[in-house]
């Protein structure tokens, strides 16, 4: 046990940059020295089979295989929630099989400018969120990092709800903005087409798009002051008459709320069914503006921001529901390292206040987990956990050119540490297409990259030697892309049990298929009535 605990701790510290230091660093021999004969010459699809699969099918192995190696598998297997279901030879929902850049169950003006992926995501999400509005009786959604709005516009055209986007890139907020314009136009030429009176007409409005940074020390009165700043989430409707009659583009049952909603309209009623389209507000303890109740949700939340939206879901009244997809998780503050790379900065000096709340960090969250003796994840395990799993498994088991990829960045480094030993894990930007290229055309490309000759005379019998160890490379890869699933569970456990801590029950749904997106996992909680 020993042994395998010693293994563990090794695995985390090498996780990012396992296949670059490979060679330089002699991982290989780092293993247990019992480990080494029964996976050498294991095949890429054995490597997926009997290390990476959860399943518990007919396994034949090649060799006996030591009993330390075997629990290491099973324990990783059994501390991982699981992912949903991984089906054979997959790599698309079945929602792509008759065109694979469109989705079957997504309406046509939902799928422009978007991709597959996000497709597959913002239409699961969005038929989530709108269940919990539903459960909740609230129709207003605040979508925090809502990047160029796709998300957004499904929930709001698509599904009729009212929906106020947060995005601190103003950029993509403009394009947002537009994508919404174009979106409007079809549907008034859709509407034109149909007869009015053959559909239910449900009250719409456009989405309200807010450019802004969302502080992780900053309190959730800061937070609602923010959405309300530009005809946010706490303020009426800000478009005209002409936006505000639009149908829900995705077809659905007329309920009883909407059958009232349209009875109250043609008799000049302003009364609504719905609690949150009610004049009736709560009250904002930080600044007397009245608010009323909406629903919380982040796709894929970079970092800090999916542990903020949690504490404002916790501590601001007006958050009755909330769904949280995180990602990039090695961008997460922690007590030990405050500022990791890739930190998102504010766009301007925060100036601190007495909302700030400067001793909290994205991980760990819980009192319970904080308590735990070894609970610290570095950098490199967290950016270890947002490794995609199944397209590698998909990769071993096609056994694709794409594999020697990282043999040659492995190879590439020992020319470099030759050369310059001062330069380690030197930022080789992605090459393209590098699987088929010869090494020494790989090799002259890296070179140049990093500020070093291309023409650096390189041993002919070295580079053979080191590209026949491929095998090895991509076993060590796979032991420790075996603990990315652990390491993600334990930080969504630690973000689960943060909820309970403060009396809201959750649950973790697989939302999304893993095979399409990797973060598939959604954080869905209600507040108690």
């Amino acid at each position: 046990m020993d042994e395998m605990r010693w293994n563990l701790r090794c695995n985390f510290s090498h996780f990012s940059y396992l296949y670059v230091e490979f060679f330089t660093q002699d991982l290989w021999h780092t293993l247990p020295v019992s480990w080494q004969p029964a996976l050498q010459n294991l095949s890429y699809p054995q490597v997926a089979e009997l290390l990476l699969e959860p399943a518990h099918g007919d396994r034949r192995y090649p060799s006996v295989w030591p009993l330390s190696l075997l629990a290491f598998r099973a324990t990783a297997h059994a501390l991982a929630f699981p992912r949903g279901c991984r089906q054979e030879r997959r790599t698309r929902p079945e929602e792509f099989t008759e065109n694979r850049s469109q989705s079957s169950l997504l309406g046509h003006i939902f799928r422009k400018h978007v991709k597959p992926k996000k497709q597959h995501e913002i239409r699961r999400l969005g038929m989530l969120v709108k269940r919990l509005c539903d459960q909740t009786e609230c129709s207003r959604v605040v979508d925090v990092g809502s990047g160029q709005g796709h998300l957004t516009r499904f929930l709001s055209f698509g599904l009729g709800l009212s929906v106020t986007a947060i995005e601190a890139d103003g950029s993509l907020v403009a394009m947002a903005t537009r994508f919404d314009e174009q979106l409007l136009w079809v549907l008034e030429k859709e509407k034109q087409k149909k007869n009015p009176s053959s559909e239910l007409a449900v009250s719409q409005f456009s989405p309200r798009h807010v450019t802004g940074w969302v502080n992780p020390k900053a309190s959730w009165e800061v937070f609602i002051e923010q959405l309300s700043s530009v005809h946010g989430v706490c303020d009426g409707p800000p478009w005209g008459s002409k936006h505000q009659a639009f149908q829900p583009w995705v077809p659905r049952s007329p309920s009883r709320r909407d059958t009232r909603s349209q009875e109250q309209a043609s008799a000049g009623s302003t009364e609504s069914c719905c609690p949150c389209d009610r004049p009736v507000l709560h009250e904002s303890a930080h600044s007397g503006d009245r608010c009323p109740d909406f629903v919380l949700t982040g796709l894929h939340a970079c970092g800090d921001l999916s542990a903020t939206l949690l504490r404002h879901f916790v501590k601001c009244p007006h958050v009755c529901g909330i769904t949280s997809v995180g990602c990039c998780y090695m961008k997460i503050t922690t007590k030990e390292n405050p500022t990791p790379p890739g930190l998102v900065a504010p766009p301007a000096p925060a100036t601190p206040g007495p909302e700030s709340v400067q001793a909290e960090f994205g991980y760990p969250m819980s009192s319970w987990v904080q308590g735990l003796p070894g609970h610290n994840l570095s950098y490199k395990a967290r950016e270890g956990a947002c490794h995609a799993v199944e397209d590698y498994i998909q990769r071993l088991r096609e056994e694709s050119e794409l594999l020697k990829t990282h043999c040659y960045r492995a190879t590439l480094e020992t020319f470099i540490r030759d050369t310059r030993p001062d330069l380690r894990r030197a930022g080789v930007q992605t090459i393209k297409k590098a699987h088929l290229l010869p090494f020494t055309e790989y090799c002259r490309l890296g070179l140049a990259r990093v500020g070093l000759s291309p023409e650096l005379p390189l041993d002919p019998e070295r580079v053979e030697a080191l590209l026949k160890q491929q095998g090895r490379v991509v076993v060590y890869f796979s032991l420790a892309l075996l603990l990315a699933p652990v390491v993600e569970t334990l930080m969504l456990l630690d973000r689960m049990i943060y909820l309970q801590e403060n009396g809201v029950e959750s649950q973790l749904v697989p939302l999304f298929d893993p095979n399409f997106s990797p973060r598939n996992f959604v954080l869905v909680a209600l507040k108690p009535r």
